[in-house]
């Protein structure tokens, strides 16, 4: 498959849409191997199902509330994320990232099926897919409202029960390094693209709910201005900005090598984004909290950032609290 086709195929059907004001909803995959363009008017709604915060497609006569239900985890062992840890570490300490977000599938077991956990659950971005994957992401990835794009990177995850917990993870010095450095990541990507960059809001902290805990995660926004005719190049747009700097690293090139090497899975749609084009503006989010059907059974995919201050342990407990269905 070339690649290069394939990207230039979205980049392509996205600027045509664009300019022609035709809504439309976009999947783009990690690798940009896979995109799926989609006009608005051409979805089936059995087959896709889609919300952002600007549009969706969801029946609002179903019921929203969840029945009783069992959800297990089987994550890796620590031996072989400590194995992934430390080549990370290994790059890291050799100067080939200095920021790199190491990602796993768990299996999980349960008793909802994809569309239920879609429908109960509470998150900004939500998307199902031909029963083959869902997502219920509270990441944004872009925004473009008025001609301003904005981007809301996510960076630090802490248990909310812990006394503390929002002190405890501002005043963390590995979180803040670590943070700072997706935010001057993302702030040099939008630059690629716009004009008059700037963080509009630094380190602020969301409340996310879940089926067996309460998560506190770490956001900043980022804002800049584009030309009047970005209408015209929204494929030029998210063509230069992906992958999602906050599921990458830094540099952006080099560690996506790295992952390759050390993941030792395809993360397919996991990681990439989705979002739509209601004809004038744009929302969109990265696909993280994310489970897919591989042959019958469900992995949940998740990680998190690894810097040259990271406690295996820890990180290896990150990965795991961020397997979760936030139903409640």
């Amino acid at each position: 498959m070339n690649l290069n086709t394939e990207k230039n195929d979205f980049i392509n059907k996205m600027n045509t849409y664009g300019g022609d004001k035709t809504p439309f909803l976009f999947i783009i995959d990690f690798d940009s191997i896979k995109p799926i363009i989609i006009p608005i008017s051409e979805i089936n709604p059995e087959e896709i199902i889609f919300q952002t915060e600007i549009l969706d497609n969801f029946n609002r006569n179903e019921k929203q509330y969840p029945k009783e239900f069992t959800f297990e985890k089987f994550p890796i062992s620590y031996t072989q994320y400590k194995k992934a840890f430390d080549r990370v570490m290994d790059n890291i300490l050799s100067g080939n990232s200095y920021l790199l977000n190491l990602t796993f599938p768990t299996k999980v077991e349960t008793t909802l099926t994809l569309m239920e956990i879609l429908k109960y659950s509470k998150a900004k971005y939500k998307l199902y897919f031909k029963n083959q994957f869902i997502c219920f992401s509270p990441e944004i990835f872009i925004k473009i409202i008025d001609g301003k794009i904005f981007s809301y990177p996510m960076k630090g995850t802490i248990d909310a029960a812990i006394e503390n917990a929002e002190e405890i993870i501002m005043s963390d010095e590995k979180e803040f390094a670590e943070h700072n450095t997706i935010v001057d990541l993302i702030r040099n990507d939008l630059s690629i693209v716009s004009k008059k960059v700037r963080v509009s809001k630094f380190r602020y902290a969301d409340y996310i709910r879940t089926n067996n805990k309460n998560l506190i995660q770490i956001s900043s926004e980022i804002c800049g201005e584009l030309p009047k005719d970005w209408h015209h190049n929204i494929g030029n747009i998210f063509g230069k900005l992906l992958p999602a700097g906050s599921v990458t690293g830094a540099p952006k090139q080099k560690t996506v090598e790295i992952i390759n090497q050390v993941e030792g899975y395809k993360r397919g749609y996991y990681t990439g984004i989705f979002g739509v084009f209601d004809g004038e503006n744009i929302d969109s989010g990265v696909m993280i909290r994310y489970i897919e059907n591989i042959d019958g059974e469900l992995y949940f995919k998740s990680g998190g950032g690894i810097t040259s201050q990271s406690n295996p342990e820890a990180e290896f407990q990150e990965l795991i609290d961020k397997v979760y269905v936030p139903v409640f």
